[in-house]
C-alpha cells in the first residue's frame, strides 16, 4: 500500500461522522403510530439503542403482539435510520409487551384475574349471529400472534365453547383455584365442563350469578394479555354480574348485516354505555358469500349493517366475516377456522379483526388511565 493510499484511508476514517443517540431518536421521531397519532419515541416504544460506528441497532416494543401495523412501523424505522449520515448497517428488532390498565381487578377477583391485563367482552344482544364463533376465532388469532389468551364461556344457558375448542374438564388445581384446561395454548373455561352432558341448565338468576362469580374468583387464569368473555344474548343477570365483578376493558359487538339484528345490537351497546365499558369496534358476520364459480361477493343478508352501526357509534368496523362452510365445520370439530385455514378468506378476515381489536384496546390503554374498575348498579 502506497503512502497516498494510506493517507486517503486515514482521512476517510477521520471524516466518518460519529452517530449519536440523539440523532437516532430525532430520526425515529418521524415515525408516527397510525393508531395513536404520536411518534414512537414520545410513546416510549424505542426501548434500546446500540451504536457501533456506522451500525445502528434499535429495539421497538409495541403495545400488543397482535399489532396490525408492525411491519409498516419496522419499514418506516429502517427508512428513517438510513437517512442518518454515516449509517451503514441498520437493524430493527420488533418486540411487544401487552399493556393493560393499572389496578385492574378488585379485591374479590385479585387472586383469580389479578394478572390479566385486558378483559374483553364479545357480545351481540341476540343469539344466532355467530358471536361464540367470533369469540373463539378472535381468541385463537391473538394466541397465534404471540399473546397469552384465556376464553371464558359466560353463556350459562347455552354453553358451546367446550365443543368449539375440544377441551375437557379441568384436572389440575393451584391451592383453592382451579387451573383451566388449554386448547392449543388458549385457556378455556365453560359451565359445560362441570355439568352433565346434554342436560339443560335449569337455573334461577341468583344461581347463575353465583356461577359467574366462581369463574371470576375461583379460576387460576394466571398471566394473560387478554381474557375474552363470550357474553350470552340479552342484557340480564349474567351481563350485570360480569360488569359488577370483572373489570371489562373493552367490548366487541357482533352483528349480521340486516336491520333486525341491529335493533338488538343497540340494546347491547346501551348496556355497555351504562356500565362505562368502551366499545372497541364491530364485527359483521355472515357478510357475504363468495361463489366458487364466479368468485363474486353475494350479500345474502343485505349489505352494510356493520358499517352503519359502527358509524353510528363512532367506532371502527373490525371485520366483515364471509359465510363459509369451513367455519361451521371447524366449530363442530373443535378446530377454529383461524387455525385450520388461516390463509383462507375467512381466516384472514378473523385475523385482521383480532389485530384491529387489539390495536383499539391498546389505544384506550395508552390514552386513558381512568377506565372504570368496578361497576355497581343499585335500584332505588
Amino acid at each position: 500500500m502506497g503512502i497516498i493510499d494510506s493517507l486517503q484511508k486515514s482521512m476517510q476514517k477521520k471524516a466518518a461522522p460519529k452517530i449519536s443517540e440523539d440523532q437516532v431518536k430525532k430520526a425515529l421521531s418521524s415515525v408516527i403510530d397510525p393508531d395513536l397519532h404520536r411518534d414512537i419515541v414520545s410513546l416510549g416504544f424505542v426501548t434500546q439503542i446500540k451504536i457501533d460506528s456506522g451500525s445502528i441497532n434499535i429495539q421497538v416494543e409495541l403495545t400488543t403482539p397482535a399489532c396490525p401495523v408492525k411491519d409498516l412501523l419496522k419499514k418506516q424505522c429502517e427508512e428513517a435510520l438510513q437517512e442518518i449520515p454515516g449509517a451503514t448497517q441498520i437493524t430493527v428488532d420488533m418486540t411487544a409487551q401487552t399493556r393493560g390498565t393499572k389496578q385492574l381487578s378488585s379485591e374479590m377477583t385479585r387472586k383469580s384475574i389479578g394478572k390479566v391485563k385486558n378483559v374483553i367482552a364479545v357480545a351481540s344482544g341476540k343469539g344466532g349471529v355467530g358471536k361464540s364463533t367470533t369469540a373463539v376465532n378472535l381468541a385463537f388469532a391473538l394466541q397465534q400472534r404471540g399473546s397469552h389468551v384465556g376464553l371464558l364461556d359466560a353463556d350459562i344457558y347455552g354453553p358451546s365453547l367446550s365443543m368449539m375448542t375440544n377441551v375437557g374438564r379441568p384436572t389440575q388445581s393451584n391451592g383453592s383455584l382451579i387451573v383451566p384446561p388449554e386448547a392449543n395454548g388458549v385457556k378455556v373455561v365453560s359451565v359445560a365442563m362441570f355439568g352433565i352432558e346434554n342436560q339443560a341448565q335449569i337455573l334461577r338468576g341468583p344461581m347463575v350469578s353465583q356461577i359467574i362469580k366462581q369463574f371470576l374468583t375461583q379460576i387460576d387464569w394466571g398471566d394473560l394479555d387478554y381474557l375474552i368473555i363470550d357474553y350470552p344474548p340479552g342484557t340480564g343477570d349474567i351481563q350485570l354480574t360480569l360488569s359488577q365483578l370483572a373489570p371489562i376493558t373493552g367490548a366487541v359487538i357482533v352483528t349480521t348485516p340486516q336491520d333486525v339484528a341491529l335493533l338488538d345490537v343497540r340494546r347491547a351497546v346501551n348496556m355497555f354505555e351504562t356500565t362505562k365499558v368502551p366499545i372497541l369496534g364491530v364485527v359483521e358476520t355472515m357478510s357475504y358469500f363468495v361463489c366458487d364459480q364466479c368468485e363474486k361477493k353475494h350479500h345474502i343478508l343485505r349489505q352494510g349493517g356493520g358499517t352503519r352501526i359502527a358509524n353510528e357509534l363512532g367506532v371502527p368496523l373490525l371485520g366483515e366475516i364471509p359465510m363459509d362452510s369451513a367455519v361451521a365445520q371447524g366449530a363442530d370439530q373443535g378446530k377454529p377456522v383461524i387455525q385450520t385455514e388461516p390463509d383462507s378468506i375467512v381466516g384472514l378476515a378473523y385475523g385482521q379483526a383480532a389485530g384491529k381489536m387489539a390495536a383499539q384496546q391498546s389505544i384506550i390503554n395508552v390514552n386513558t388511565g381512568n377506565i372504570l374498575q368496578q361497576f355497581s348498579l343499585i335500584w332505588k
